[in-house]
């Protein structure tokens, strides 16, 4: 379940542009001509709003990975990290 700041970044197959919105929009924050560009992005509008969930699509459409920005609340944290 997503939570109201949590972003994906994704192409857009009718310009070729990569998408930087909010999974609870209709509408892109922002276009980006380069993924690493509107993956940039969309971590520093996580980190501005509290942290979050950053899902990352590949050029296929398919997931390609998914971060917890801080102060974001991993629920599946990596084993080799200490609490």
């Amino acid at each position: 379940m997503s939570k109201p700041n949590d972003r994906i970044v994704y192409k857009r197959p009718e310009d070729g542009k990569w998408v930087n919105k909010k999974v609870s929009s209709d509408k892109a924050t922002s276009l980006h001509d380069r993924q690493i560009d509107a993956e940039a992005a969309a971590k520093e509008n996580l980190k501005n709003q509290g942290g979050g969930e950053l899902t990352l699509q590949g050029r296929n459409g398919k997931i390609r990975s998914k971060d917890t920005i801080a102060p974001g609340n991993d629920p599946c944290p990596p084993k080799d990290k200490e609490n």
